[in-house]
């Protein structure tokens, strides 16, 4: 065999064994991409996602449900996207919240400030 033979012969046998790692990925259960995004959006709720981004959280969890049930019809495919659409709802909820949540804190900050200056406007 020639040294091009030998190399063709390689090439292909490594793009089979790709191709094969890859469609096999499509066929084993997405549970860990499930768990994630289970975690995702249980980590926004404890944030206040549902008080400061409702809409998401919904999103989020109606998601999250599909894939449940993706993943009980075998559809694991299916089962990995809807979870990574549901943990980037989930993050964009928590990033709201946290969001907000600072806001807040630093409006109750500026209050504080011009009610610390108007005192000292009067006492001068």
């Amino acid at each position: 065999m020639t040294t091009n033979s030998r190399r063709w012969l390689m090439a292909m046998f490594g793009a089979g064994a790709l191709l094969a790692v890859g469609c096999s990925s499509l066929k084993t259960p997405a549970t860990a991409d499930v768990a994630v995004s289970k975690a995702a959006v249980a980590n926004a709720a404890g944030a206040d996602g549902v008080v400061y981004a409702p809409v998401e959280m919904a999103a989020a969890r109606e998601k999250l449900g599909l894939a449940n049930q993706a993943m009980a019809a075998k559809d694991y495919k299916l089962a990995r996207e809807l979870a990574a659409q549901a943990e980037a709802d989930a993050k964009l909820a928590q990033g709201k919240a946290n969001s907000a949540k600072a806001q807040a804190a630093s409006d109750a900050l500026q209050e504080d400030i011009r009610v610390l200056r108007a005192e000292l406007e009067r006492n001068l």
